[in-house]
């Protein structure tokens, strides 16, 4: 079955934004552990956690809930019961950013992984209750032009680190068609950097999964 062709793209971003969520913090709960795996390798999977999961909900809760909630106002308790998780998840990742990957000592590994642990059964808990919620919203309530405009606004404020983990996950969860749905509404000058990007996170995943090269 296609799936790409019978969902509209909100449905399709979403789904595989959540998905790496899910892989992410499963890996960065698992690699904090692996001695073999550099701190700066965890310290940018780390950041990029950090960064990605406080920017989602952000937007979540500042533009695509009030879109929601203007079209379909029955929505309106679910969606603030899903505001009050984000509080909570911004709890743990404030515990995550917090754990200082300076000193290779096994001390520093257990407290990120106790902390990543955290985040990643947050993580999961919370899409477990959104997404039953959320994807019928996606398909009733929300329309491709304003989609297309949201999507083109968390692109454009996501801050840029450690970006090349994002195309390695897409890599993982999406299809070749979906991903490449996604990169397309990459900016113009970013677009050359993609293999190499690619590439990079390649490289990434693999130390951090203990793989050899």
């Amino acid at each position: 079955m296609n799936h790409s062709s019978q969902e509209p793209m909100a449905v399709i971003e979403t789904r595989l934004a959540h998905e790496v969520h899910r892989v992410a913090t499963t890996l960065l709960a698992e690699a904090a552990v692996r001695p073999s795996v550099p701190l700066g390798t965890l310290a940018r999977l780390r950041d990029f956690l950090v960064v990605n999961l406080r920017h989602h909900h952000e937007t979540e809760d500042e533009d695509l809930w009030p879109q929601i909630v203007a079209t379909a106002p029955a929505t309106a308790d679910a969606l603030k019961e899903l505001s009050a998780e984000h509080e909570h998840l911004d709890e743990a990742l404030d515990r995550l950013a917090a754990v200082v990957l300076g000193d290779d000592a096994d001390g520093v590994r257990a407290a990120l992984h106790e902390a990543a642990t955290a985040v990643r059964d947050t993580v999961h808990g919370h899409l477990a209750h959104e997404e039953p919620i959320l994807f019928p919203a996606l398909r009733e309530h929300v329309t491709p032009e304003y989609w297309a405009d949201f999507s083109q606004r968390v692109i454009a404020t996501t801050p840029p680190v450690a970006g090349h983990l994002m195309i390695g996950f897409l890599d993982e969860v999406g299809t070749p068609e979906e991903v490449a749905l996604m990169l397309a509404a990459l900016p113009e000058p970013v677009q050359p950097l993609v293999p190499a990007l690619r590439r990079q996170a390649a490289d990434d995943l693999r130390t951090l999964r203990g793989v050899a090269a």
